[in-house]
């Protein structure tokens, strides 16, 4: 994201807990928010989230076949039922090409879905920012800076940074105390 100029706006972190995930997937296909859905795409019975966002948003899972062509051309002779059930997405989704290790994530709506693995997640949010996003990226880079004020309260630099604010209308600012 940053990359892009682009920043986080919020993040959750959910168990494995199928109605949990399917509630909250069901909430957030209500927006607009472009979201991305990191873990629980694969084969091993704690991988919930093909099924919950199939649930959430009212369709089946079916096999795509374009994920079915690149799971077939990874394994080859040695493809599996669970290897292509890696491949069944909510009807209607798009795939994310997988540059790690050919496994596709999908998409569905302004929904993301890619691997827990950092490694393969990273190249698939790129190329989904980039393909899909491209008008998001901002044309100037963010760049942050931190001042460390020591023997001063965070209630006695609130003046401060609301003529920071004042003065620099695009600034940003913020406070983290540190509590000894």
């Amino acid at each position: 994201l940053a990359e892009r100029g682009l920043e986080l706006a919020w993040c959750q972190y959910l168990a494995d807990d199928p109605a949990l995930i399917t509630a909250t997937l069901k909430r957030t296909l209500a927006t607009g928010d472009v979201i991305f859905s990191c873990g629980g795409i694969g084969a091993t019975p704690d991988d919930h989230t093909r099924q919950c966002a199939a649930d959430a948003a009212g369709v089946e899972l079916e096999l795509h076949p374009d994920a079915e062509a690149e799971i077939r051309a990874r394994f080859g002779a040695e493809i599996t039922p669970q290897r292509l059930a890696m491949g069944e997405f909510p009807r209607g989704s798009r795939i994310i090409p997988n540059p790690y290790n050919r496994i596709p994530g999908f998409s569905l709506r302004h929904h993301h879905f890619l691997p827990g693995f950092p490694q393969m997640a990273w190249p698939m949010m790129a190329w989904v920012l980039d393909h899909w996003y491209a008008e998001l990226r901002a044309a100037e880079r963010t760049a942050e800076s931190a001042i460390i004020v020591r023997g001063a309260g965070e209630s006695q630099l609130i003046e401060l940074m609301n003529a920071c604010l004042a003065r620099f209308p695009g600034l940003k600012v913020f406070s983290l105390p540190h509590m000894s």
